[in-house]
């Protein structure tokens, strides 16, 4: 079954409401998205990764993935896309606070980035785009679409409206994109931008869909 961005908005609130925090969603969302990788790529031992990460909780689930790979031993770069100040959500801001506090990963806000990667994660902009993509968002849009590497995206590529497939003025083209709980409409006839799908499960309970599907 395919849903919409409303319907996944309302079973994450009920789910939430339930007392499965969004907290915990967004580790399992990031955990199955490095479990993924792992599936590709066998050991992440010493791979380079750019972490592209927004404000909101697409941004949060990235962050996730950030502390993971430095798990597994990846060479991890974290470019925030604004002030740290500026980070939306709690849920988004406790996973920058502890990669705040991890040598292992690199955070920088700067786009001029010279090493080339292995890996690049668009974390960049969720289900919620709308109009045309601001800075610094599209210069990272067009500096990912032009850098040689393996890229996955977070829940859906950036500047993808998963309900319709349609696009922003700017979209992020990728390999790989795990998305979460069950497939957005709009994501199977766009293969060529989102690459191989995959729909994680992320803890959330079934009864959290009742009265929504």
């Amino acid at each position: 079954m395919e849903i919409t961005v409303k319907q996944m908005y309302q079973i994450e609130e009920n789910g939430h409401q339930m007392g499965f925090p969004r907290q915990l969603m967004m580790e399992n969302a990031g955990a199955s998205m490095v479990k993924q990788l792992v599936n590709k790529f066998g050991s992440l031992s010493s791979k380079k990764v750019l972490v592209f990460a927004g404000l909101g909780n697409n941004g949060g689930d990235a962050l996730v993935v950030a502390r993971h790979l430095a798990g597994h031993d990846s060479i991890v770069t974290v470019i925030l896309l604004g002030d740290p100040k500026d980070i939306k959500t709690t849920e988004c801001k406790t996973n920058w606070q502890i990669l705040q506090k991890m040598k292992s990963v690199k955070l920088t806000h700067d786009l001029d980035v010279p090493a080339k990667p292995d890996i690049i994660v668009d974390g960049i902009l969720g289900t919620g785009i709308s109009g045309t993509i601001k800075e610094p968002q599209a210069s990272a849009i067009d500096l990912i679409n032009k850098t040689k590497a393996f890229k996955i995206a977070v829940d859906v590529p950036t500047g993808l409206d998963p309900d319709t497939g349609k696009t922003a003025d700017k979209y992020v083209i990728v390999d790989m994109t795990v998305t979460f709980h069950k497939m957005k409409r709009g994501m199977p006839k766009r293969a060529d931008l989102c690459g191989m799908i995959f729909v994680e499960k992320i803890g959330i309970p079934p009864e959290a869909e009742i009265g929504v599907l």
